[in-house]
């Protein structure tokens, strides 16, 4: 799944948490608050989730990077070596 259709996921998530009564948005109709969505509970878990995202973000940009470094090395040396 690439990162669009991750955030596209998460966004419909969302948007249902919403539209649900608050009364089960945080567990209460069935008398059992632990179960239900805890707001501050999901921003944290929303938080980490988007910092694990940028992360891995960064870390495929180094990735490029180092790849495209390594393809430019690759053609000089076998332009030297042909020479």
């Amino acid at each position: 799944m690439d990162e669009v259709a991750l955030r596209q996921k998460v966004g419909q998530l969302l948007a249902e948490v919403h539209r649900l009564p608050e009364a089960e948005r945080y567990g209460r109709s069935n008398g059992n608050a632990a179960i239900g969505l805890r707001a501050p509970n999901m921003k944290r878990e929303m938080a980490a989730i988007e910092d694990g995202l940028d992360q891995i973000r960064l870390a495929i940009k180094y990735l490029v990077f180092d790849l495209e470094a390594t393809k430019r090395e690759n053609r000089l040396l076998r332009e030297m070596l042909g020479d």
